[in-house]
């Protein structure tokens, strides 16, 4: 069993025993498991459509692309990763960004001669600083919106000058430190998918789900997994041999369970009144408490836990909750599951992340994000 593995086993036991031992009161436990039902309905299939559409290479296709268009010239190719891991990350889940960007990016870097670590950066902090613009990127955002009850497009309305700030300055801070000194790089060849059915169905099955976004609100899961399953039925008919039960991602759904079982029994025993007490009433407060709260614990418990303890906040006051968590959840590697995930490619790929750099680089870009996105927020509101 791997570490991550043993990790979300470990909180979805605690969160049992809580239930078992009466610490949270059985129906509160039922509530909780009825709220995060739909999440794990819609992480199940959007991480489904994201593995089948890598085994199609529509993301190999895309970044080779990219890398093509621009030229050799490595300004050009940075600014197209950037566009492309914020685009991803909007419009299908930080965790695809995580799971299937950062090994496309390894992988370029290996064809092009591009140092493997900025690449890497690009996904690793884009993931979580480019997750404020709809319900969908991130799981917090979608908790978020169903007790705020804004639809996607007013989400998008309220959040869209959060997001390009949080875009503008992590991609300022990625050129800086990591993309200013790449060379000029080799101009790969194009990938051809390996079958052309497949990858046409895969590209309109992401193109669906993302046309989708800004019609459905309540039913986007049931969107989610229905064009899963319809992607599904395309890879039985066509290629059943890449269908296996690790498309689904256990191990996310069983920490997010979990979670859900042991923040509301904390919460009620003392840990809601002193986030209640250290929250306050700012925006700028409460963003960078959620951030502190993110890199301690993690992004999602810390968004559940914000929230119990603001049982009568604004609209405004949880859209900051969100900018804390999302996009400052980059100092530690645990303060977000999407990194951890980065991280796991960058090893399995020789990359070489300096932990030390790594966590001084992530305080600069969580200061920088969250202050400039709840400006932005304060400022269009």
């Amino acid at each position: 069993m791997k570490p991550g593995d043993k990790v979300a086993a470990g909180v979805l036991l605690a969160g049992v025993a809580c239930v078992a031992t009466g610490w949270l009161p059985g129906d509160q436990a039922w509530a909780s498991l009825a709220r995060v039902a739909p999440l794990l309905l819609f992480l199940t299939g959007v991480v489904v459509i994201a593995e089948l559409a890598r085994e199609a290479l529509v993301f190999d296709v895309a970044a080779t692309g990219m890398a093509i268009a621009a030229r050799g010239r490595p300004w050009a190719l940075f600014a197209l990763c950037v566009l492309f891991a914020a685009t991803l990350t909007a419009l299908l889940n930080l965790d695809t960004t995580a799971v299937l960007l950062t090994p496309v990016l390894l992988a370029l870097a290996v064809r092009t001669g591009v140092p493997g670590l900025p690449l890497a950066m690009v996904a690793v902090w884009l993931a979580n600083t480019a997750s404020l613009l709809l319900p969908v990127s991130n799981l917090t955002n979608l908790l978020a919106a169903d007790r705020i009850g804004l639809t996607a497009t007013g989400f998008a309305a309220r959040m869209w000058a959060p997001q390009l700030a949080s875009v503008l300055v992590t991609a300022a801070v990625l050129w800086v430190l990591h993309w200013r000194k790449v060379e000029p790089y080799r101009v790969p060849e194009p990938v051809r998918p390996r079958d052309r059915r497949l990858f046409g169905v895969s590209l309109a099955a992401c193109l669906l789900f993302a046309a989708s976004i800004p019609f459905v609100h309540d039913g986007i899961a049931f969107v989610a997994a229905g064009i899963a399953l319809a992607l599904v039925a395309a890879f039985a008919a066509l290629d059943r041999s890449v269908l296996r039960p690790s498309l689904v991602p256990w191990r996310l759904l069983v920490l997010v369970s979990g979670l859900f079982l042991l923040v509301p029994a904390l919460v009620l025993h003392g840990v809601g009144d002193a986030v209640s007490a250290l929250v306050g009433t700012g925006l700028a407060r409460t963003a960078a408490v959620s951030a502190g709260l993110a890199n301690a614990l993690n992004n999602l418990p810390a968004y559940t836990a914000v929230e119990a303890a603001l049982p009568g906040a604004d609209a405004d006051h949880l859209l900051a909750v969100l900018i804390g968590v999302n996009a400052g959840s980059v100092a530690l590697p645990w303060a977000s599951l999407a990194t951890l995930i980065c991280l796991e490619a960058c090893a399995r790929a020789g990359v070489r992340v300096p932990m030390a750099r790594f966590v001084a680089s992530g305080v600069l870009v969580a200061v920088l994000t969250v202050a400039a996105a709840t400006g932005a927020l304060w400022l269009t509101g």
